[in-house]
């Protein structure tokens, strides 16, 4: 899987839902805020079962009902594909109203 260059992460970027640049590295990252922890984990445990079929795994901190999201193809060095379609996914599983 190869790196996303400047241009091509800000072209994916602009169709998901607040997505931004991580500010230090290259990695993509998102805070999901949900109405409770049990909404929080919910989506936490949806994205951990993609996450396995992918074999691509978020890196996430979860306290109460916020999950922060951090996606980077650790092997590749930074942001790919993968990383663009496991946001994707994230934002669609995602009821709340962000």
């Amino acid at each position: 899987m190869s790196l996303l260059n400047d241009a091509q992460l800000i072209d994916a970027l602009k169709p998901l839902k607040n997505w931004t640049k991580h500010h230090t590295r290259s990695a993509i990252e998102k805070t999901f805020t949900f109405k409770d922890f049990n909404q929080a984990f919910g989506f936490m445990t949806q994205v951990a079962l993609k996450a396995e079929t992918l074999n691509h795994h978020p890196e996430w901190f979860n306290v109460w009902n916020k999950v922060e999201v951090t996606l980077s193809t650790h092997d590749a060095g930074g942001v790919t594909q993968k990383d663009i379609d496991l946001a994707k996914f994230m934002d669609q599983i995602n009821t709340t109203t962000q």
